[in-house]
């Protein structure tokens, strides 16, 4: 699913992940033996930058991009971005069974009950997930809206980069685009993706192979570093080297591990509490296994807490599982160190505009 824009044309886009911490950039290409890696790069922002999703300081961002296209010498120039945040709401509805034009013509009318912003105000993107096959007249509708000052905000920091958005996307749209092509489910097996992002962690759940739930929790990788910054007295560098588990001088690891275990026990229970709510309004399903991305996976110990926590398997997703990468192009140690951090930038850049 995209948000449509209305200046689209079919080509190969570079997936562009704009984080409230980091920018990363995938370039693909598609061939008989499938996705192959062309070019990647990441760069990464001040504080504030960006917050909760929202664009702060434009300028800085707009740079943080063209420092990106020129370092890495990328030659297209359309590109398929994502949101993410409290901006956006993703509700799945019932609505009167109906043709796609018939509801293209009467979303924004059908939207208004379930949309806590002025209509006029958002983008309306939908789409239909099924028929009730009991014969109740009612269909499944995924509902996509996202408010348009936020949309031009990501719309403009990409054309002052010099760039074209032609495809504006949900981070968890993305996530899921990347499980289809790395991954193999059994037709009832269902999951859930935790992309754990620098402040905002994105709770996904996916049914069937379709995102049917999703919940943005407001905590991430800067939180860890916080504390352990705080209360270990170290710089916030040293703070997220520590955290990922690298060694800094000065430092007994012994005295993060209880840090980073608390507050992954405190993420652990607003996953839980997310999944517990979705399956309570959804008789006779079940979560199979949790997927784990974001830059902050590589947390020390967030993976096997979250799944103490949860009691669901959990798997870190690796973007770049089925894909070919080059070992004379692409060191291959750091394409799995950093692998977390190009979820989100893998799927986008496998969207083609005539995805729908």
């Amino acid at each position: 699913m995209k948000l449509d824009l209305p200046f689209l044309k079919k080509n190969d886009l570079i997936g562009l992940d704009i984080g409230s911490n980091s920018i990363k950039f995938v370039q693909l290409s598609k061939g008989k033996q499938g996705w192959q890696l062309v070019k990647l790069g990441i760069g990464y922002l001040p504080p504030e930058a960006i917050v909760d999703g929202s664009i702060i300081d434009s300028l800085t961002v707009a740079d943080t991009i063209k420092n990106l296209v020129k370092e890495q010498d990328i030659k297209l120039n359309e590109v398929a971005s994502a949101l993410t945040g409290h901006s956006i709401i993703i509700k799945k509805v019932s609505l009167p069974v109906m043709t796609e034009d018939e509801l293209a013509e009467s979303i924004q009318w059908e939207a208004e009950q379930y949309i806590p912003f002025p209509i006029s105000d958002v983008n309306l993107d939908f789409q239909i997930l099924g028929v009730d096959t009991e014969g109740g007249g009612q269909m499944d509708v995924m509902l996509v809206a996202v408010k348009k000052d936020v949309i031009n905000d990501y719309i403009n920091v990409i054309k002052d980069a010099g760039l074209e958005p032609v495809v504006m996307d949900v981070d968890s749209f993305a996530l899921e685009n990347l499980l289809e092509a790395n991954y193999n489910f059994e037709p009832n097996e269902n999951v859930a993706i935790v992309n754990v992002g620098a402040s905002i962690t994105g709770l996904s759940i996916l049914v069937g192979g379709v995102t049917v739930f999703t919940r943005a929790v407001p905590m991430g990788g800067n939180q860890f570093a916080e504390e352990i910054q705080k209360e270990i007295s170290i710089s916030f560098k040293d703070a997220e080297a520590v955290k990922l588990g690298q060694e800094v001088e000065g430092v007994d690891p012994n005295t993060v591990t209880p840090i980073i275990e608390r507050l992954s026990g405190k993420l652990a229970i607003e996953i839980k509490r997310s999944i517990d709510f979705f399956l309570g309004g959804s008789a006779g399903v079940y979560i199979n296994k949790i997927f784990l991305s974001g830059g902050a996976s590589r947390a020390k110990a967030l993976s096997s807490t979250i799944e103490s926590g949860t009691t669901l398997p959990v798997e870190v997703i690796e973007p770049f599982k089925n894909i070919i990468c080059n070992e004379k192009t692409f060191d291959l140690n750091y394409l799995k160190e950093m692998s977390p951090y190009f979820a989100v930038a893998m799927g986008l850049a496998m969207r083609r505009v005539a995805d729908r």
